[in-house]
């Protein structure tokens, strides 16, 4: 933990110097060089303990109290134009500092005459309102400190590590306003005009954070700028130490693939620990009377534990070989357990999961994990994910992604051997669809909690006309017309379009709709798309949307570069592009 507290310290001082900050800079330089000299310290200690808040504690706040999203953010933007209004009528501002220098008196510090405190306690007022706008963008420490906390309980290392990350770059931040201090102490001697001009600043950039200009900012250079700039400290924050250490944070040991290059080279696979159990688990599929399954009752048996969901693509590509292995392999002693541990609200539903193993043929047991008690037994991270457990219960080999089938096929050999299994016959042979082999357009949610790369603007729960624009520039997406949007998805309220500038040979839309089939209508770079372009899905240039699900909506005869236009009927929800 020690060790993540100064990663995390030194990550928000590089931060403090990346782009990403530019927009709460000039109110902070602006605050920072007018009042009393100890204002500078007052701003940065707010800061810092707000940031800390806001982080870690706000989010079982608003949980608790039922309270908007955006709520503290408007509040806190608010208060910015009330200390820049201060700042440009010099008898309102005097006033205000006459009341905040009592506070310090009240508590039993500072000198009881007016100004007494140097200004501190009003820097302390500006510096709790930045903490609550102040949005670096999130390397793997501090991302890591905001997801842990959005989905456990709250906890002394997320609030020192999430501290030391606003102290390092409040650090930082201090040093730029005493220099700013040094450079305009001429004219801050010389005329009451420098403390209003500071406070016009401050009114006008606080007027465009009420626009979200601030955020649209940053999420532009985020994804124009060279990610040195981005994240200074990112050869820091990838390194195994904090890996390590972000993942006890979360409350286990980092989950790391072994066994594949001892099963690549013929070699007896290495023990890599006792397998966990089957936990706080749901319904059970495929097994008799649809009764749980342990691997205490398993003992004997090899058992491949797989770690899936249904709506993705990833995982859908593997099960074509998991159904091979164990249509070849299960009456040798092989029992694969697909463990659904769901992404989307939708795949908590055991009806969709039904729907799902029968479509894609499973006939292994399924077990639903919608708690994800036994994803956190397992210490997993990833979908997909396989546990290769031998006769005694102990994990032998692990791996997370797609491929590798070969290797994974011969390790479940050679434990079956191990326990005694003979006449195994051939490899399987498995036509499967494979990735592609470049780098392709990331996968892209279109719910407004994980929404990037949206030429909208930064997107909030809500009803929302977007109007109409131009496609979007490569790897972007644009909403149009009427959505109404949830954390995790969007719903076409009106005729809802959404344009996709993407590069890839297939796209795949996670859809569904709760009131009937729907229609959406496919277009490829403006034009009805082509029946040889067609994804599985996609018949006469339209898509018919039910079961939520994925839906295979371009099939490309290689990796190109097109705009993809959804249209959207009302009713349909969307949920995340993916790529191969």
């Amino acid at each position: 933990m020690v060790v993540l507290i100064v990663f995390a310290f030194i990550a928000g001082a590089a931060t403090a110097l990346s782009p990403c900050v530019l927009p709460v800079l000039p109110v902070a330089l602006a605050a920072g060089v007018t009042g009393g000299r100890r204002r500078p310290l007052g701003v940065v200690t707010g800061l810092a303990l707000s940031f800390t808040v806001a982080t870690v504690a706000l989010v079982y706040l608003i949980s608790a109290l039922g309270l908007p999203d955006q709520l503290l953010r408007t509040l806190s933007i608010v208060a910015l134009i009330g200390f820049g209004i201060a700042l440009l009528v010099p008898a309102l501002g005097d006033r205000l500092e006459a009341r905040l220098s009592t506070i310090g008196p009240r508590l039993g510090v500072g000198s009881p005459r007016p100004g007494g405190d140097g200004g501190f306690w009003s820097g302390m007022l500006v510096g709790g309102g930045l903490g609550f706008v102040y949005a670096p963008c999130a390397g793997p420490i501090l991302a890591g400190v905001i997801t842990v906390s959005a989905s456990q309980s709250f906890s002394a290392g997320r609030l020192a590590v999430a501290l030391a990350y606003g102290i390092g770059s409040a650090v930082v931040l201090y040093g730029l306003m005493l220099g700013g201090r040094r450079l305009t102490g001429r004219l801050a001697r010389r005329s009451g005009r420098f403390q209003m001009s500071m406070g016009a600043i401050m009114v006008v950039i606080a007027l465009l954070m009420l626009g979200n200009y601030d955020t649209r900012f940053e999420t532009s250079i985020a994804a124009d700028l060279p990610s040195f700039l981005i994240n200074p400290a990112k050869s820091l924050e990838t390194t195994s130490a904090a890996a390590n250490n972000l993942a006890a944070l979360r409350g286990h040991k980092a989950r790391r693939a072994g066994g594949l290059k001892e099963a690549d080279a013929g070699e007896r696979l290495p023990v890599l620990g006792v397998a966990p159990q089957f936990v706080g688990t749901q319904r059970w599929f495929n097994t008799p009377g649809g009764k749980p399954l342990s691997l205490t009752a398993l003992r004997g048996h090899v058992v491949l534990v797989d770690f899936w969901t249904y709506s993705c693509i990833n995982c859908i590509r593997t099960l074509p070989y998991l159904n091979a292995w164990n249509e070849r392999y299960a009456t040798k002693g092989l029992t694969i357990i697909g463990v659904h541990t769901p992404e989307f609200p939708f795949e908590h539903s055991a009806a969709n999961v039904q729907e799902a193993i029968h479509q894609n043929g499973i006939r292994y047991p399924v077990v639903q994990d919608n708690n994800y008690k036994t994803w956190n037994a397992y210490n997993n991270e990833y979908w997909p994910a396989e546990y290769l457990i031998d006769a005694k219960g102990r994990i032998r080999l692990t791996d997370f992604g797609e491929g590798e089938y070969t290797a994974k096929e011969r390790a479940i050999r050679s434990l079956l051997v191990e326990a005694g299994a003979e006449g195994l016959g051939q490899a399987t042979k498995v036509s499967a669809q494979a990735p592609s082999a470049v780098e392709t357009t990331p996968e892209s949610y279109l719910g407004a909690e994980k929404a990037e790369r949206f030429e909208n603007g930064p997107l909030h729960p809500g009803l929302r006309d977007f109007g109409s624009g131009p496609a979007p520039e490569r790897e972007h997406l644009r909403y149009e017309g009427s959505w109404r949007l949830e954390a995790e998805s969007a719903e076409a309220v009106a005729a809802g379009r959404l344009q996709l500038n993407f590069f890839a040979r297939r796209v795949f839309l996670v859809a569904g709709s709760t009131s009937g089939t729907r229609t959406v209508r496919i277009l490829l770079d403006g034009h009805p798309i082509p029946a040889a372009d067609s994804g599985a899905d996609v018949h006469a240039g339209s898509a018919s949307i039910g079961f939520q699900r994925l839906y295979r909506l371009v099939e490309l005869p290689r990796v190109e570069h097109h705009v993809l236009t959804v249209q959207a009927s009302p009713g349909v929800s969307v949920y995340s592009f993916t790529f191969g």
